[in-house]
């Protein structure tokens, strides 16, 4: 089915109207991520406030501003793109989150947690000094809450003499249940109300109006609240506390709205994730060694760690949405002669990049990072492809960067890192294949062999999906008679330079899952800078990667298999 309701329709709607569409608008979100997947909990939980929310501001006039924009699928079926959004997710189609290039309404791009305010912050002082009157909304969950950025913004509240609306969508959670001090503040003044006055002092004292604590989930609670807030903003910023319930609607999203955070499209998968190899292994080796610790920010189920959460309680930390300050807990618990093992999404990562740098290279410490979602992550585009981190990790001092081929040999990585005495980033996909049940001992800066050939011609290739490339090619060139050498780059930092002097091959490819600059093909052109080698690199462009199915985007984007195959039946026609 597709809603249809227009802005002036639900102007005028009456209570009872505006009921039913939210459970209609349910329906169909569900329905919607059902096929294309998506992120199903977060938005579910927000369809009243959003409604609300379009009934009292007049969008696209007004400005509405999301966090990160998981609970944005409400605004687009109210905004005129109903008709789309069967296509959500899917190359070419809607975004499952704001995109200024997709509709009017949107009119800040997110993907990453804390942004909301500062942008909105801009927006309306933007507005001030050209002399307009129009309202700026950022809704913000909870779990933003914890990240420091937010706390950068309210600083800034004062002193940019301006007024916006912070819609604080609290349910507790974030991915995993909403942690820490913060949580703890807003969880008092859910339950004691306008008695805590101590809690609520703090928000005012940054300049905000508080409101709260309404009903998130009562479109009708909704509509009182914000009308009254509208008018608020007449004489400064506004804070409007609701509470929610994420999954709302859907029983199982109620009962499990960590495990239906995201949810991916149907379909017959015989890889496995490596997040859970990383929880079963890392508890493992934490099993014998005291000094193991494990950090994540926000994400413990979905970076596997569950398991050892439980095991170990005391040794495992989920900071919130606060990678930068888990970065620098990782680099000082390692002065103490502990061994984090700091668990972390590719794209959330690039946040932490200068306590990467100045806290745990900076002093050489021995941090693991485990990098997941690395490469072309698909469905969730340009804010979450994990496409730029050998580039930004490849150019810090003291970083040893591995790059595991498949399950096995990520196991083998981190049985090494145990006593690997310096800063170590394993970087890999979600899901991938489980090898050859063999675990072999792992070489710092030592690559594998993995097909010898006579011919004139090698491929290097880093990571899983790469190298699985390079094997099918191989499997094709051989069926028209002719060979190449494939190289497992299982290094990026250090290269293995007695392996690359040793290849006698004149024309070298390298495959990599990672945007050109920076990357392995970089590295390997300097290596072999004046030594007669033709060398071709195959990476993504400079250009960043919209949603879509991951396979398709790689070959879109730069890494063509009918183009490499091209390419090697040149080099071997050259002889």
């Amino acid at each position: 089915m597709a809603i249809e309701i227009n802005g002036e329709a639900l102007k005028a709607a009456s209570s009872l109207q505006l009921k039913k569409w939210c459970e209609e608008i349910r329906a169909e979100i569900c329905e919607t991520v059902a096929v294309c997947g998506g992120h199903l909990s977060s938005n579910l939980g927000a369809v009243e406030l959003t409604v609300a929310l379009h009934k009292t501001f007049d969008f696209p006039n007004d400005k509405i501003v999301f966090d990160v924009g998981h609970q944005c699928y409400t605004h687009k079926l109210l905004s005129g793109r109903a008709d789309r959004f069967h296509t959500l997710r899917r190359e070419g189609g809607l975004s499952g989150f704001p995109k200024r290039t997709e509709s009017e309404y949107d009119c800040y791009d997110t993907g990453h947690a804390g942004t909301a305010l500062s942008a909105a912050l801009g927006i309306a002082k933007a507005r001030d000094l050209k002399g307009e009157t129009f309202s700026v909304v950022a809704l913000i969950g909870d779990g933003s809450f914890n990240n420091g950025l937010i706390y950068e913004a309210l600083n800034s509240l004062k002193i940019l003499h301006t007024s916006v609306l912070i819609l604080l969508n609290d349910n507790g959670m974030s991915i995993s249940p909403t942690v820490g001090g913060v949580h703890e503040v807003l969880d008092e003044i859910k339950t004691e109300g306008s008695f805590c006055r101590n809690d609520i002092a703090l928000f005012e004292q940054f300049g905000l109006q508080y409101m709260g604590v309404y009903d998130g989930n009562d479109v009708e609670d909704m509509c009182d609240a914000l009308k009254i807030a509208k008018e608020k903003l007449k004489s400064g910023s506004v804070l409007l506390h609701v509470s929610t319930q994420k999954g709302r609607g859907h029983p199982f999203c109620e009962s499990a709205p960590d495990r239906t955070h995201g949810v991916s499209p149907k379909q017959e998968d015989d890889r496995v994730e490596y997040a859970s190899v990383l929880g079963g292994e890392l508890t493992a080796l934490a099993e014998g060694d005291r000094r193991i610790v494990a950090v994540t920010a926000a994400m413990t189920d979905s970076l596997g760690l569950r398991g050892f959460f439980e095991r170990f309680p005391e040794r495992a930390f989920d900071v919130g949405i606060c990678e930068e300050h888990a970065s620098v807990l990782c680099a000082a618990m390692a002065t103490e002669g502990m061994k984090p093992y700091y668990a972390i999404y590719s794209t959330f990562l690039q946040r932490a990049f200068d306590e990467l740098i100045h806290d745990v290279c900076g002093q050489n410490l021995p941090v693991t990072f485990c990098i997941d979602r690395s490469g072309i992550t698909g469905a969730d585009g340009e804010t979450h492809q994990g496409v730029f981190d050998l580039s930004y990790l490849s150019l810090i001092p003291n970083l040893t960067v591995a790059i595991p081929k498949d399950e096995d040999e990520f196991r083998g990585m981190l049985r090494m890192s145990k006593d690997y005495n310096a800063p170590l980033a394993i970087r890999y996909p979600r899901a991938g294949k489980k090898g050859k049940g063999c675990v072999l001992p792992i070489e710092i800066g030592k690559f594998e062999l993995i097909h010898s050939s006579i011919s004139d011609i090698a491929i290097i290739a880093a990571g899983e999906i790469p190298l699985a490339a390079a094997e099918n090619l191989l499997r094709r060139a051989q069926k028209e008679g002719f060979d190449f050498t494939i190289v497992n780059a299982r290094f990026l930092k250090p290269l293995d330079e007695a392996l690359l002097l040793s290849l006698p091959q004149k024309y070298v490819v390298t495959i990599e899952d990672n945007v050109a600059i920076g990357g392995l093909g970089d590295a390997i052109d300097r290596f072999y800078l004046n030594r007669g080698k033709v060398i071709r690199n195959f990476a993504y462009r400079d250009e960043f990667i919209p949603h879509g199915e991951a396979g398709a985007l790689a070959e879109r984007f730069g890494v063509e298999k009918e183009e490499i195959f091209r390419y090697l039946k040149e080099c071997y026609a050259r002889g």
